[in-house]
């Protein structure tokens, strides 16, 4: 069985041949069990085979295979046998994929001294029902490109990236600064082709390759993790389709629950927004004082980002658009909830009001730490920021 993962992996290894590195590259600390959870097509299995490659460790005590690649009984049987011929560190891709992983995992972090990293959809339950994987594992999360990282590997410069109160308190110079090096001009082709690493193979067919990719998650991946009948996948590319319609969407759940004919059903409705957004096709913004509970009614509700807008919805609301970037950028790092006043609190301190050139401050002006983010425009003035310098925060 080794002999035959070790080929696939050798396989994968010549054909990934990509130096560039995301923005993720250096934020992990690997423990004895760690998690890398993100959506479909935003660079794991790259990064995985890539950080294999570079770790000191001879080949021989390296081992990268993916969950629904070989027939496997037992992850824990094919560790233990690496670990019997010298193995130090396994990395499995898609662990999502196998049933019964928390058991395997929770065997191997505890009978085996392996270092081990596995991936897996970022919809990926660690279900303490099933083995107490909390305390184990560390799990981190990750996004698709930066307009930063689009540029980078666009243009082949190095470019800087800066923390949220950097941008607040110094954009005009920073955007002067970036100027000379990047061409904004590309901004727009980034919020229709750019989010997911793979348009850089795949420009030509891009589109159809995104359709493809998303209809994996909601055909396979939502199904393999969640308890969700095939019948009712359905539902889901439904729920896509009618909240395309008016977007950014405000939920009326009684509404919605006629448009999906789920009744009175409204924890089934949940769910499924539930699944869509764990899997990074939507996103719930949900009311701060309540938490991130399952069964609250979000306040808004976002594709997950303007690749997937343009994609998916008819027309293009320029003003749609900038909010899906505006929080697909700052959710990175930061916490996003809505405002009565403006579009957006961030880390429930900074307000902000998404707009065009013209967006005038009038509406926030009486609040403390507020910004207005204003599209089409290069350098900002005062607490007027530029809408893609956000694309530079990580």
């Amino acid at each position: 069985m080794l002999d035959e993962i070790r080929e696939l992996q050798h396989l994968l290894l010549s054909k990934t041949r990509t130096k560039y590195k995301r923005y993720f590259f250096d934020r992990l600390h690997f423990d004895r069990l760690t998690g890398i959870i993100g959506a479909r097509g935003v660079g794991k299995t790259t990064f995985l085979l890539q950080y294999i490659r570079q770790h000191p460790l001879p080949m021989s005590q390296k081992l990268y295979l993916s969950a629904d690649s070989v027939t496997l009984a037992s992850l824990f049987d094919v560790a233990k046998t690496f670990q019997k011929e010298g193995g130090k560190l396994l990395i499995i891709d898609e662990i999502h994929k196998f049933a019964g992983f928390e058991k395997e995992l929770k065997k191997i972090y505890d009978f085996l001294e392996l270092d081990v990293i596995f991936s897996g959809s970022s919809a990926l339950k660690i279900d303490n029902s099933k083995a107490d994987l909390s305390r184990r594992a560390v799990v981190y999360e990750v996004e698709g490109l930066s307009f930063r990282e689009f540029l980078e590997l666009k243009t082949g410069q190095t470019l800087p990236a800066y923390t949220l109160e950097e941008i607040l308190g110094d954009h005009i110079d920073i955007a002067y600064t970036l100027q000379d090096r990047v061409d904004t001009g590309l901004f727009r082709e980034y919020l229709m082709h750019g989010y997911y690493p793979f348009y850089f193979d795949k420009r030509m067919h891009y589109k159809l390759k995104l359709n493809e990719t998303i209809n994996t998650v909601i055909e396979v991946d939502i199904p393999s993790i969640f308890n969700i009948e095939y019948q009712n996948i359905r539902i889901l590319k439904k729920l896509i389709g009618y909240l395309c319609a008016s977007s950014p969407f405000v939920p009326n759940i009684t509404t919605l629950l006629q448009k999906m004919n789920l009744g009175s059903d409204y924890r089934s409705l949940y769910r499924y927004l539930e699944y869509l957004h764990k899997a990074k096709i939507i996103t719930l913004i949900r009311p701060a004082a309540k938490g991130d509970t399952v069964f609250v009614k979000p306040e808004k509700i976002y594709l997950n980002n303007t690749n997937l807008y343009y994609s998916y919805c008819q027309g293009s609301q320029i003003g749609t658009v900038r909010e899906i970037f505006f929080q697909s950028m700052v959710k990175v790092d930061h916490t996003l909830t809505l405002h009565s006043k403006g579009d957006f609190t961030v880390d429930g301190r900074y307000v902000f009001e998404i707009g065009g050139k013209k967006k005038s401050y009038r509406q926030i002006k009486d609040l403390p730490d507020s910004f207005v983010v204003a599209d089409d425009m290069e350098i900002g003035s005062g607490n007027k920021i530029p809408l893609w310098l956000f694309g530079f925060l990580y």
